[in-house]
């Protein structure tokens, strides 16, 4: 006898989730925040200003902030780079789009989201816009709007591999929340905020597929959006109430019901998913990391590039389908060369380290590094999940018929294998020297003023005080 697993009631488990949700997030306080959750969000500020400063130089940026500047010159927000003024949603792409653009921000691995580049532009956006916003609240509104995004990435937990782009999804409803609590909103001005959200809700992921400069305004989209829904909302423009669970939802509409929705509420407040954030080692898209740590492993046992006949690569599925394509050099394209696994192993196993400058032009078109790259063939690994993150399996044949087989299930940066205080802060000195030519001397300070984030008074002033280039 067939025995057929029950079909979840969607229905039922989702009924009033997006009022819940909103009611849940009301009486936080800066109290409630557990110590280690609150010196998580500081590393990730740091982390964040670093690789926006790091993106200073990177292709799609200047051209950006040129579009933006021509359509105004004055506002009540700044676009870090360049200290621009613009208004808070034009701020919040700019600077978000920048956070995005290196691929070395954060990531919520099993969430399968990238948070801080979409939290940090729109929370200093509209902190600027408030006034008067001290460092506690603004540590808050950055704990609602991580906590949300990682939940919601629990929630749709095949996001990505429906083709959507999580970060910017699921990270517009995120960060929009996290502003309505810098207004003060209640429970229905929260839900009015999380359902303008909704409705402008957008990102696919063709644009890492195609390895083509949208991908990078992918976090500064979701940012601008964030900003707006919640100042229309703040300013009486009501929102769909049931922004989750109608029928027109994100739920059904945008995840098919292939969502976990026990995911969203369980233990809100109580247990953190922010601490489940990594900060990433590696300027390049995530699926590749465990694969570059096995193959800077591989040179450190003494493999040379010349000695690779074939390399194989297996992978989850999700991971296959965005970093799996091969190689090509003709393209010219750094965020083809981000998404790809294949290059990135190859510079790994060449270079014996993997850093800002191997995604930089003319680096990405080596002859030698294509040709070894060239030898390099991803699958989809059946044996895996199809949406982990962490696995990576490498089989290595050398010319002289050998074999070598490593496999790792540990993603490097990841809470299991975290980088300390000290290499994130060497990390924010090191995106500041590569993007703005700046020294340690001229950016320790700001850092330092970051890491007392809870103690500062104003919070507009970290814009102020952000290192310019020299």
């Amino acid at each position: 006898m067939n025995v057929q697993t029950p079909v979840p009631d969607i229905a039922a488990a989702t009924d009033g989730i997006s009022r819940r949700l909103c009611e849940s997030l009301v009486d936080w306080s800066y109290d409630d925040l557990p110590t280690d959750v609150v010196q998580t969000i500081k590393l990730f500020v740091v982390d964040t200003f670093g690789v926006i400063g790091g993106a200073a130089k990177a292709p799609g940026m200047a051209e950006l902030n040129r579009t933006l500047s021509r359509w105004e010159t004055q506002g009540s927000a700044t676009g870090l780079i360049g200290k621009r003024r613009y208004s808070p949603p034009n701020a919040a792409l700019a600077n978000g789009a920048a956070a995005h653009a290196l691929d070395f921000d954060d990531m919520h691995d099993p969430a399968r989201i990238h948070a801080f580049c979409v939290m940090l532009p729109t929370m200093l956006a509209a902190a600027e816009d408030i006034g008067k916003v001290n460092g506690r609240d603004f540590i808050l509104a950055l704990a609602v709007g991580a906590e949300v995004h990682a939940r919601l990435g629990f929630t749709c937990f095949n996001s990505l591999g429906k083709g959507w782009h999580p970060t910017m999804t699921l990270g517009t409803l995120a960060a929009a929340l996290g502003v309505g609590r810098l207004l003060g909103q209640d429970a229905k001005g929260l839900l009015n905020t999380l359902g303008l959200a909704m409705h402008q809700t957008c990102g696919t992921a063709q644009p890492m597929l195609d390895g083509v400069l949208a991908k990078r305004l992918g976090a500064g989209i979701a940012s601008r959006n964030a900003v707006t829904a919640a100042f229309l909302a703040n300013d009486g423009i009501t929102g769909p109430f049931l922004p989750l669970e109608g029928k027109a939802g994100l739920f059904h509409l945008l995840e098919r019901d292939e969502v976990r929705p026990q995911e969203l509420l369980e233990d809100i407040g109580r247990e953190w998913r922010t601490r489940g954030y990594s900060v990433k080692p590696y300027p390049c898209c995530r699926c590749n990391h465990t694969s570059i740590d096995l193959a800077i492993g591989l040179r450190a046992r003494g493999l040379k590039p010349q000695d690779v006949q074939r390399v194989d690569i297996g992978l989850p599925q999700v991971n296959f389908q965005t970093v799996g394509q091969p190689y090509d050099v003709t393209r010219d394209s750094i965020v083809h060369a981000q998404f790809n696994a294949a290059y990135s192993f190859a510079r790994a196993l060449s270079d014996g380290k993997v850093d800002l400058q191997t995604y930089t032009r003319p680096n990405i078109t080596d002859p030698a590094i294509a040709a070894l790259a060239s030898r390099v063939h991803v699958a989809s690994d059946p044996n895996e999940k199809p949406t982990d993150m962490a696995p990576s399996h490498i089989v290595v044949t050398t010319t002289d018929g050998g074999r070598i087989d490593v496999s790792a299930r540990i993603v490097p940066g990841s809470p299991e294998s975290p980088m300390s205080e000290a290499q994130v802060l060497d990390k924010f000195r090191g995106c500041m020297a590569f993007g703005m030519g700046l020294g340690s001397d001229a950016v320790n300070g700001f850092s330092d003023q970051i890491m007392n984030l809870e103690k500062v008074d104003e919070v507009a002033t970290l814009c102020a005080s952000f290192p310019t280039s020299q």
